[in-house]
């Protein structure tokens, strides 16, 4: 891979970690809690979000290394679950604000590559290089993220519907998160990234590979 993809590559997942963090904060600000606005988190400015391991130097070694996939994370928005206003749904409110930020990005610059035809654009022109790299570092971190293992978004959601009498999962997953999620990236993330390819065929009617 070139220079000037590795940069690329690192420029469009630091802006697509910075929309997702951005988007956590804008939630729990609209459900009454202005933890991410008085840190001056709320803003997309990436110098506020940067993560020196998780936003540039994890991504730039996994590229150079042609680890096969490109991951990353930007430092977690702050918020305090106790301000919002809805008690029940709020901290599953703030997760999925995040994934779903990226999933608008897949979805619009998906249907850009899907109608790329019909506005006269060549197929194999920059244009497709850029927005298929936008769609699938998006998809990499929807499905990252969905993973129910701590601290990502998934486990939020899975916390979100336990019923109390299994809360002991959850304090399991809190402890282990991290030995768990690195496990899952080393073993199991092989098995289920070829959704990827699927969900980037179904939306951008462009099959990879």
């Amino acid at each position: 891979m070139q220079a000037i993809d590795q940069i690329f590559y690192i420029v469009v997942l630091i802006m697509s970690v910075v929309v997702h963090e951005f988007s956590h904060g804008y939630a729990a600000y609209l459900l009454g809690d202005n933890t991410a606005r008085l840190s001056g988190r709320l803003t997309l400015n990436p110098i506020k979000h940067l993560d020196l391991f998780g936003s540039i130097i994890l991504p730039l070694l996994l590229i150079v290394s042609n680890a096969g996939f490109v991951i990353g994370w930007a430092k977690p928005v702050p918020y305090n679950p106790n301000n919002l206003s809805n008690k029940r749904w709020g901290n599953l409110l703030v997760a999925i604000a995040g994934i779903a930020a990226n999933l608008v990005l897949v979805i619009v610059f998906g249907l850009l590559i899907r109608f790329a035809p019909v506005l006269g654009i060549p197929f194999g022109s920059p244009f497709y290089k850029i927005t298929s790299i936008i769609v699938i570092l998006n998809l990499v971190l929807i499905l990252f993220n969905l993973i129910p293992i701590p601290p990502l978004d998934g486990s939020k959601v899975l916390f979100s519907f336990l019923p109390l009498k299994y809360r002991y999962i959850e304090d399991f997953l809190e402890k282990w998160g991290m030995f768990l999620l690195l496990f899952f990236i080393i073993f199991l993330w092989g098995k289920v990234a070829p959704l990827i390819f699927i969900f980037f065929h179904l939306i951008t009617g462009v099959s990879l590979g």
